[in-house]
Protein backbone atom coordinates (compact mmCIF):
# COMPACT_ATOMS: atom_id res chain seq x y z
CA UNK A 1 0.00 0.00 0.00
CA UNK A 2 1.19 3.46 -0.85
CA UNK A 3 2.48 5.42 2.12
CA UNK A 4 1.00 8.76 3.13
CA UNK A 5 2.81 11.87 1.98
CA UNK A 6 2.70 15.46 3.12
CA UNK A 7 0.40 17.99 1.55
CA UNK A 8 2.30 20.50 -0.62
CA UNK A 9 3.04 23.77 1.09
CA UNK A 10 0.66 26.63 0.34
CA UNK A 11 3.75 28.67 -0.53
CA UNK A 12 4.31 26.64 -3.69
CA UNK A 13 3.28 28.61 -6.76
CA UNK A 14 3.63 25.61 -9.08
CA UNK A 15 2.96 21.93 -8.61
CA UNK A 16 6.36 21.28 -10.22
CA UNK A 17 9.55 21.63 -8.29
CA UNK A 18 12.98 20.07 -8.11
CA UNK A 19 12.10 18.32 -4.86
CA UNK A 20 11.50 14.59 -4.55
CA UNK A 21 7.75 15.09 -4.16
CA UNK A 22 6.12 14.67 -7.55
CA UNK A 23 2.78 16.30 -8.35
CA UNK A 24 1.27 15.04 -11.57
CA UNK A 25 -1.52 17.33 -12.80
CA UNK A 26 -0.70 20.87 -13.90
CA UNK A 27 -2.32 22.67 -11.02
CA UNK A 28 -1.77 23.05 -7.30
CA UNK A 29 -3.54 19.72 -6.86
CA UNK A 30 -3.02 17.41 -3.88
CA UNK A 31 -2.26 14.45 -6.14
CA UNK A 32 1.11 12.95 -5.29
CA UNK A 33 3.48 10.51 -6.97
CA UNK A 34 6.15 8.27 -5.54
CA UNK A 35 9.58 8.08 -7.14
CA UNK A 36 9.77 5.99 -10.28
CA UNK A 37 12.75 4.19 -11.77
CA UNK A 38 14.14 5.67 -14.98
CA UNK A 39 13.95 3.60 -18.19
CA UNK A 40 16.58 0.88 -18.41
CA UNK A 41 19.75 1.83 -20.20
CA UNK A 42 19.80 -1.61 -21.80
CA UNK A 43 17.04 -0.67 -24.25
CA UNK A 44 17.77 0.48 -27.78
CA UNK A 45 18.61 4.14 -28.24
CA UNK A 46 16.09 6.70 -29.42
CA UNK A 47 16.59 10.12 -31.01
CA UNK A 48 14.50 11.85 -28.32
CA UNK A 49 16.01 13.92 -25.51
CA UNK A 50 15.57 13.21 -21.83
CA UNK A 51 14.47 16.15 -19.69
CA UNK A 52 15.73 16.31 -16.10
CA UNK A 53 13.23 16.68 -13.27
CA UNK A 54 15.42 19.44 -11.89
CA UNK A 55 14.65 22.33 -14.20
CA UNK A 56 17.60 24.32 -12.91
CA UNK A 57 19.95 21.65 -14.24
CA UNK A 58 18.21 21.07 -17.54
CA UNK A 59 18.51 24.25 -19.52
CA UNK A 60 19.29 22.48 -22.79
CA UNK A 61 17.78 18.96 -23.04
CA UNK A 62 20.18 17.25 -25.45
CA UNK A 63 20.83 13.96 -23.63
CA UNK A 64 20.06 10.85 -25.65
CA UNK A 65 17.69 8.40 -23.96
CA UNK A 66 17.20 4.66 -24.17
CA UNK A 67 13.42 4.61 -24.57
CA UNK A 68 10.91 5.65 -27.21
CA UNK A 69 8.93 8.56 -25.75
CA UNK A 70 5.43 8.96 -24.50
CA UNK A 71 3.71 11.33 -26.94
CA UNK A 72 0.60 13.12 -25.70
CA UNK A 73 -1.52 14.87 -28.31
CA UNK A 74 -4.25 16.90 -26.69
CA UNK A 75 -5.53 19.88 -24.76
CA UNK A 76 -3.90 22.52 -22.62
CA UNK A 77 -6.10 24.72 -20.45
CA UNK A 78 -5.78 27.49 -17.92
CA UNK A 79 -7.90 26.25 -15.04
CA UNK A 80 -9.87 28.88 -13.15
CA UNK A 81 -10.01 27.00 -9.90
CA UNK A 82 -12.53 27.81 -7.15
CA UNK A 83 -13.19 26.07 -3.83
CA UNK A 84 -16.84 26.05 -2.77
CA UNK A 85 -18.93 24.30 -0.14
CA UNK A 86 -21.50 23.20 -2.72
CA UNK A 87 -22.59 23.85 -6.28
CA UNK A 88 -24.96 26.82 -6.72
CA UNK A 89 -28.61 26.15 -7.45
CA UNK A 90 -30.29 27.66 -10.50
CA UNK A 91 -30.37 31.45 -10.16
CA UNK A 92 -28.18 31.38 -7.04
CA UNK A 93 -24.80 33.01 -6.38
CA UNK A 94 -22.36 31.44 -3.94
CA UNK A 95 -19.05 32.72 -2.64
CA UNK A 96 -15.83 30.78 -3.18
CA UNK A 97 -13.48 30.21 -0.26
CA UNK A 98 -10.48 30.39 -2.55
CA UNK A 99 -9.72 30.94 -6.24
CA UNK A 100 -6.71 30.90 -8.55
CA UNK A 101 -5.77 30.30 -12.17
CA UNK A 102 -3.44 27.37 -12.82
CA UNK A 103 -2.24 25.30 -15.76
CA UNK A 104 -4.26 22.21 -16.67
CA UNK A 105 -6.15 20.40 -19.42
CA UNK A 106 -6.37 16.64 -19.90
CA UNK A 107 -3.55 16.51 -22.42
CA UNK A 108 -1.19 18.75 -20.48
CA UNK A 109 -1.97 16.91 -17.23
CA UNK A 110 -1.09 13.58 -18.82
CA UNK A 111 2.11 14.96 -20.33
CA UNK A 112 3.10 16.39 -16.94
CA UNK A 113 2.63 12.97 -15.37
CA UNK A 114 4.91 11.37 -17.94
CA UNK A 115 7.57 13.99 -17.25
CA UNK A 116 7.22 13.63 -13.51
CA UNK A 117 7.67 9.88 -13.80
CA UNK A 118 11.07 10.61 -15.38
CA UNK A 119 9.87 9.17 -18.69
CA UNK A 120 10.75 11.08 -21.90
CA UNK A 121 7.54 12.87 -22.83
CA UNK A 122 6.49 15.08 -25.75
CA UNK A 123 3.37 17.23 -25.84
CA UNK A 124 1.65 18.12 -29.12
CA UNK A 125 -1.00 20.81 -28.74
CA UNK A 126 -1.94 24.46 -29.19
CA UNK A 127 -2.10 27.56 -26.99
CA UNK A 128 -2.93 31.17 -27.72
CA UNK A 129 -0.63 34.19 -27.72
CA UNK A 130 -1.62 35.18 -24.18
CA UNK A 131 -0.67 34.93 -20.53
CA UNK A 132 -2.53 31.64 -20.13
CA UNK A 133 -0.46 30.11 -22.92
CA UNK A 134 2.75 31.24 -21.26
CA UNK A 135 1.58 29.87 -17.90
CA UNK A 136 0.98 26.43 -19.43
CA UNK A 137 4.27 26.40 -21.35
CA UNK A 138 6.28 27.28 -18.25
CA UNK A 139 4.51 24.65 -16.16
CA UNK A 140 5.15 21.90 -18.72
CA UNK A 141 8.81 22.79 -19.14
CA UNK A 142 9.21 22.85 -15.36
CA UNK A 143 7.63 19.38 -15.31
CA UNK A 144 10.18 17.91 -17.70
CA UNK A 145 8.05 17.84 -20.87
CA UNK A 146 9.49 18.61 -24.31
CA UNK A 147 7.50 21.33 -26.10
CA UNK A 148 9.12 21.20 -29.54
CA UNK A 149 5.67 20.42 -30.97
CA UNK A 150 3.54 22.88 -29.00
CA UNK A 151 2.10 25.49 -31.39
CA UNK A 152 1.13 29.06 -30.54
CA UNK A 153 -1.80 30.43 -32.55
CA UNK A 154 -2.90 34.05 -32.88
CA UNK A 155 -6.51 33.51 -33.96
CA UNK A 156 -7.78 31.89 -30.75
CA UNK A 157 -7.17 32.29 -27.02
CA UNK A 158 -5.70 29.55 -24.89
CA UNK A 159 -8.36 27.07 -23.80
CA UNK A 160 -9.59 27.48 -20.25
CA UNK A 161 -11.84 25.78 -17.75
CA UNK A 162 -13.73 26.60 -14.58
CA UNK A 163 -13.01 23.91 -11.97
CA UNK A 164 -15.43 23.94 -9.04
CA UNK A 165 -14.03 21.93 -6.13
CA UNK A 166 -16.52 21.06 -3.42
CA UNK A 167 -15.69 20.43 0.23
CA UNK A 168 -16.15 16.65 -0.18
CA UNK A 169 -13.35 16.56 -2.79
CA UNK A 170 -15.60 16.13 -5.82
CA UNK A 171 -15.32 18.52 -8.74
CA UNK A 172 -17.37 19.86 -11.63
CA UNK A 173 -15.71 21.38 -14.70
CA UNK A 174 -16.86 23.69 -17.51
CA UNK A 175 -14.51 23.87 -20.51
CA UNK A 176 -13.98 26.64 -23.09
CA UNK A 177 -12.14 25.04 -26.02
CA UNK A 178 -10.25 28.04 -27.40
CA UNK A 179 -7.05 27.02 -29.20
CA UNK A 180 -7.67 23.39 -28.29
CA UNK A 181 -10.63 23.23 -30.65
CA UNK A 182 -9.75 25.94 -33.20
CA UNK A 183 -7.04 26.68 -35.75
CA UNK A 184 -5.78 23.14 -36.21
CA UNK A 185 -4.58 22.49 -39.79
CA UNK A 186 -6.73 20.12 -41.85
CA UNK A 187 -3.66 17.96 -42.27
CA UNK A 188 -1.13 17.72 -39.46
CA UNK A 189 2.46 18.63 -40.28
CA UNK A 190 5.02 15.99 -41.17
CA UNK A 191 7.00 16.89 -38.04
CA UNK A 192 4.01 16.27 -35.78
CA UNK A 193 3.31 12.91 -37.43
CA UNK A 194 6.99 11.94 -37.31
CA UNK A 195 7.11 12.26 -33.54
CA UNK A 196 3.95 10.14 -33.34
CA UNK A 197 5.44 7.39 -35.53
CA UNK A 198 8.59 7.30 -33.41
CA UNK A 199 6.74 7.14 -30.09
CA UNK A 200 6.69 4.22 -27.69
CA UNK A 201 3.03 4.94 -26.93
CA UNK A 202 0.54 7.72 -27.79
CA UNK A 203 -2.10 9.24 -25.52
CA UNK A 204 -5.20 11.01 -26.88
CA UNK A 205 -8.24 12.65 -25.24
CA UNK A 206 -11.44 14.28 -26.47
CA UNK A 207 -10.70 17.94 -25.76
CA UNK A 208 -9.33 18.47 -29.29
CA UNK A 209 -11.11 17.86 -32.64
CA UNK A 210 -11.82 14.25 -33.61
CA UNK A 211 -10.20 15.00 -36.97
CA UNK A 212 -6.86 15.54 -35.24
CA UNK A 213 -7.19 12.43 -33.10
CA UNK A 214 -8.04 10.31 -36.14
CA UNK A 215 -4.97 11.50 -38.06
CA UNK A 216 -2.71 10.84 -35.09
CA UNK A 217 -4.18 7.41 -34.35
CA UNK A 218 -3.88 6.31 -37.98
CA UNK A 219 -0.25 7.44 -38.15
CA UNK A 220 0.52 5.57 -34.94
CA UNK A 221 -1.26 2.42 -36.11
CA UNK A 222 0.63 2.41 -39.40
CA UNK A 223 3.90 2.61 -37.44
CA UNK A 224 2.90 -0.10 -34.96
CA UNK A 225 2.67 2.36 -32.05
CA UNK A 226 -0.04 1.62 -29.45
CA UNK A 227 -2.68 4.31 -28.85
CA UNK A 228 -4.72 4.93 -25.71
CA UNK A 229 -7.79 7.14 -26.08
CA UNK A 230 -9.05 8.73 -22.86
CA UNK A 231 -12.80 9.07 -23.38
CA UNK A 232 -12.97 12.24 -21.26
CA UNK A 233 -13.74 15.54 -22.95
CA UNK A 234 -16.52 16.49 -25.34
CA UNK A 235 -19.91 14.95 -24.65
CA UNK A 236 -20.50 13.57 -28.14
CA UNK A 237 -20.36 10.14 -29.77
CA UNK A 238 -16.86 8.91 -30.62
CA UNK A 239 -16.53 8.38 -34.38
CA UNK A 240 -16.28 4.72 -35.37
CA UNK A 241 -13.32 5.71 -37.56
CA UNK A 242 -11.45 6.72 -34.40
CA UNK A 243 -12.51 3.71 -32.33
CA UNK A 244 -11.24 1.39 -35.05
CA UNK A 245 -7.68 2.75 -34.82
CA UNK A 246 -7.13 2.94 -31.05
CA UNK A 247 -5.73 0.05 -29.05
CA UNK A 248 -7.19 0.91 -25.66
CA UNK A 249 -10.25 3.03 -24.85
CA UNK A 250 -10.23 4.43 -21.32
CA UNK A 251 -13.55 5.77 -20.00
CA UNK A 252 -14.82 6.20 -16.48
CA UNK A 253 -18.22 4.78 -15.53
CA UNK A 254 -20.27 7.79 -16.62
CA UNK A 255 -18.36 8.14 -19.91
CA UNK A 256 -18.89 4.44 -20.61
CA UNK A 257 -22.63 4.88 -19.97
CA UNK A 258 -22.84 7.85 -22.35
CA UNK A 259 -20.82 6.10 -25.02
CA UNK A 260 -22.91 2.93 -25.00
CA UNK A 261 -26.30 4.19 -23.81
CA UNK A 262 -26.25 1.44 -21.17
CA UNK A 263 -26.32 1.50 -17.34
CA UNK A 264 -23.00 1.09 -15.52
CA UNK A 265 -24.06 0.93 -11.87
CA UNK A 266 -22.81 -2.61 -11.23
CA UNK A 267 -19.77 -4.53 -12.45
CA UNK A 268 -22.07 -6.82 -14.44
CA UNK A 269 -23.61 -3.81 -16.18
CA UNK A 270 -20.15 -2.37 -16.82
CA UNK A 271 -19.09 -5.68 -18.39
CA UNK A 272 -22.14 -5.62 -20.66
CA UNK A 273 -21.42 -2.03 -21.70
CA UNK A 274 -17.82 -3.00 -22.46
CA UNK A 275 -19.10 -5.80 -24.71
CA UNK A 276 -20.84 -3.12 -26.76
CA UNK A 277 -17.50 -1.27 -27.03
CA UNK A 278 -15.95 -4.47 -28.34
CA UNK A 279 -18.73 -4.64 -30.93
CA UNK A 280 -17.87 -1.05 -31.92
CA UNK A 281 -14.32 -2.13 -32.75
CA UNK A 282 -12.36 -1.58 -29.53
CA UNK A 283 -10.37 -4.63 -28.40
CA UNK A 284 -9.31 -3.35 -24.97
CA UNK A 285 -11.27 -1.14 -22.58
CA UNK A 286 -9.65 0.29 -19.45
CA UNK A 287 -12.44 1.44 -17.11
CA UNK A 288 -11.70 3.84 -14.27
CA UNK A 289 -14.10 2.93 -11.46
CA UNK A 290 -13.45 5.79 -9.04
CA UNK A 291 -13.75 4.55 -5.48
CA UNK A 292 -14.02 0.95 -6.70
CA UNK A 293 -10.62 0.87 -8.43
CA UNK A 294 -10.26 -0.03 -12.10
CA UNK A 295 -10.63 -2.90 -14.54
CA UNK A 296 -9.13 -3.85 -17.90
CA UNK A 297 -11.33 -5.73 -20.34
CA UNK A 298 -9.58 -7.51 -23.21
CA UNK A 299 -11.86 -9.02 -25.83
CA UNK A 300 -12.08 -12.78 -25.39
CA UNK A 301 -10.38 -12.77 -21.97
CA UNK A 302 -11.46 -12.51 -18.36
CA UNK A 303 -11.38 -8.92 -17.03
CA UNK A 304 -8.47 -7.91 -14.82
CA UNK A 305 -9.67 -6.05 -11.72
CA UNK A 306 -7.64 -3.77 -9.48
CA UNK A 307 -9.29 -2.85 -6.16
CA UNK A 308 -8.99 0.69 -4.84
CA UNK A 309 -5.96 1.62 -2.77
CA UNK A 310 -7.50 3.57 0.09
CA UNK A 311 -6.51 7.06 1.15
CA UNK A 312 -7.31 8.40 4.60
CA UNK A 313 -9.14 11.37 3.13
CA UNK A 314 -9.74 12.56 -0.43
CA UNK A 315 -9.25 16.30 -0.76
CA UNK A 316 -9.43 16.76 -4.52
CA UNK A 317 -10.11 14.42 -7.45
CA UNK A 318 -9.16 16.92 -10.18
CA UNK A 319 -6.69 15.31 -12.57
CA UNK A 320 -6.95 11.87 -10.96
CA UNK A 321 -8.15 10.22 -14.17
CA UNK A 322 -5.43 11.94 -16.21
CA UNK A 323 -2.81 10.79 -13.72
CA UNK A 324 -4.14 7.25 -13.91
CA UNK A 325 -4.15 7.06 -17.71
CA UNK A 326 -0.65 8.50 -18.09
CA UNK A 327 0.83 6.25 -15.40
CA UNK A 328 -0.79 3.20 -17.02
CA UNK A 329 0.73 4.21 -20.38
CA UNK A 330 4.22 4.62 -18.91
CA UNK A 331 4.04 1.25 -17.16
CA UNK A 332 2.78 -0.40 -20.35
CA UNK A 333 5.50 1.01 -22.59
CA UNK A 334 8.11 -0.07 -20.06
CA UNK A 335 6.99 -3.67 -20.40
CA UNK A 336 5.06 -4.26 -17.19
CA UNK A 337 2.30 -6.87 -17.18
CA UNK A 338 -1.22 -5.53 -17.53
CA UNK A 339 -1.98 -6.36 -13.90
CA UNK A 340 1.15 -4.50 -12.80
CA UNK A 341 0.12 -1.55 -15.00
CA UNK A 342 -3.25 -1.38 -13.27
CA UNK A 343 -1.75 -1.29 -9.79
CA UNK A 344 0.99 1.14 -10.74
CA UNK A 345 -1.55 3.53 -12.28
CA UNK A 346 -3.92 3.33 -9.34
CA UNK A 347 -1.14 4.06 -6.85
CA UNK A 348 -0.25 7.21 -8.73
CA UNK A 349 -3.77 8.60 -9.02
CA UNK A 350 -4.23 8.85 -5.25
CA UNK A 351 -5.39 12.18 -3.93
CA UNK A 352 -4.04 13.91 -0.84
CA UNK A 353 -3.94 11.93 2.36
CA UNK A 354 -4.40 13.26 5.85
Amino acid sequence: MMKSMAVPSSKQHWPFSSSSTLDCPLRKTPLQLQSYINPSSSQSKSPFPSLSLNASKATSPQTQVAASPLVVVGSANADIYVEIDRLPKEGETVSAKHGQTLAGGKGANQAACGGKLSYPTYFVGQVGEDAHGRLISEALVDGGVCLDHLSTVSAAPTGHAVVMLQSDGQNSIIIVGGANMSCWPETLSGEHLKIVRNAGIVLLQREIPDLVNIQVAKAARDAGVPVILDAGGMDAPIPVELLNVVDILSPNESELARLTGMPTESFEQISQAVEKCHEMGVKEVLVKLGGKGSALFVKGEEPIRQPIISAAKVIDTTGAGDTYTAAFAVALVEGKSKKECLRFALQRRLSVFK
